[in-house]
């Protein structure tokens, strides 16, 4: 088969590439449905984007690289399409946007697209062999227990990162990128649960609050969840992506309380009570009750004086850990890192010393915060890579 363009990943950059490359456009997945990791996200309801989507919201080596996507097709464009789609959405928290039904509701908007576009998807594919010769990329695939012949002028990487090896995600991005001479930087796993030694927490696992969670990076104020292995939820996930093995974190358990002040007041209304259940006002008793041992919380709040209150409530707003590690890819939602944006044109996803080579996605090394923006970026650097295409037939 002779195609104009092949793109290897039906998630969601590969298809949105798809939707604007044109005819004679064909994605290739070795998944038996497309767009798996839009299936399950949101709980089900797919997290599309996020009202307050820009540069900020993202890391790479060069911070710079992605504002040129993002500003040629922003959230308010994918909103726009899904509004034409007639699917029905709402805001939840941080600007982040969900399907009121579905997250197939996605996945079916963007078969539709493609389909518009003319261009076709293959399943259940496997890639045995890729070259390129004669400006030409050729591909062998297996499909339906057949060999298949392929060749493109254009080939768009599209298969996204490591994370989720058990939804079959591997480094194959990265192994072609290598393969034509596009340097990948360090690749880590993502918005991914801290992790402690076994039993640390586990007397609180099921208890969350919202925490302030920082490092000497960034800092997020959202819900930390106690696990049996660690820490997750929401605060967790997003520092996870600015932590390295070794550092410590800072934990904030009353970001918008004024601890000393509220327990100094409630000595002088209810001393006689113990301190442990005026705490427990403010706090989940049950971490209060865990915490007791290490930070001294014994006796009635009236016997306590005003510098053990405010020793107290210094450790509870500055409470400092020290993660073992994280789950790793196994449960990581994202890839940091991926295929150098140095070798990219920033425009149009393009490789610069490859003509015809194109990557997106994941698999380039943009990486977004929790909340929508990794679709978002899906979204825009798919249509760059997408409009470039189309606009080189031309």
């Amino acid at each position: 088969m002779h195609l104009n363009t092949i793109i290897l990943g039906a998630g969601a950059a590969g298809m949105m590439c798809a939707a604007f490359a044109g005819p004679g456009t064909l994605v290739l997945d070795h998944a038996r449905a497309p767009g798996e990791k839009i299936r399950i996200s949101g709980g089900g309801r797919c997290n599309f984007t996020n009202l307050h989507a820009g540069p900020e919201n993202f890391l790479s080596q060069n911070p710079h690289f992605c504002k040129s996507a993002l500003a040629r097709y922003t959230q308010w464009d994918f909103i726009d399409l899904v509004n034409r789609h007639g699917i029905a959405w709402h805001e939840k928290t941080l600007g982040q946007l969900f399907c009121d039904g579905s997250a197939k509701q996605v996945i079916a908007l963007l078969l539709s697209e493609m389909e518009r576009a003319g261009a076709t998807l293959w399943l259940n594919t496997s890639l045995k062999d890729l070259s390129h010769a004669d400006g030409r990329f050729s591909l062998t695939v297996e499909r339906e227990g057949r060999t298949e012949r392929l060749n493109a002028r254009n080939l768009v990487l599209a298969t996204g990162g490591k994370s989720i090896p058990k939804m079959g995600a591997t480094g194959l991005a990265y192994d072609i990128a290598r393969q034509f001479g596009l340097p990948v930087t360090e690749t880590r796993a993502g918005l991914v649960p801290f992790t402690f030694p076994e039993g640390r927490f586990a007397a609180l696992a099921g208890v969350a609050l919202p925490v302030r969670l920082s490092n000497a990076r960034a800092s997020f104020d959202e819900a930390l969840l106690f696990t049996h292995r660690g820490l997750s939820g929401p605060a967790v996930l997003q520092l996870s992506s600015y932590w390295r093995e070794g550092e410590e974190i800072r934990i904030d358990l009353a970001p918008d309380q004024d601890l000393y002040t509220a327990l100094r007041d409630q000595r002088q209304a209810a001393g006689r009570r113990d301190l442990t259940t005026e705490l427990a006002r403010h706090l989940p008793a049950r971490l209060v009750e865990a915490l007791a041992p290490q930070l001294g919380l014994a006796g009635r709040l009236a016997d306590q004086s005003d510098a053990t209150l405010r020793a107290l409530t210094d450790a509870l707003h500055d409470w400092r850990l020290t993660p073992s590690g994280t789950e790793g890819y196994r449960t990581a939602e994202v890839t940091l890192g991926g295929i150098d944006t140095d070798a990219l044109h920033a425009r149009t996803m393009a490789a610069k010393s490859f003509p015809g080579l194109y990557a997106i996605g994941e698999a380039v090394d943009v990486t977004g915060w929790l909340g929508g923006y990794n679709f978002q970026w899906a979204w825009s650097s798919g249509h760059a890579a997408g409009t470039a295409i189309a606009g080189r037939a031309a």
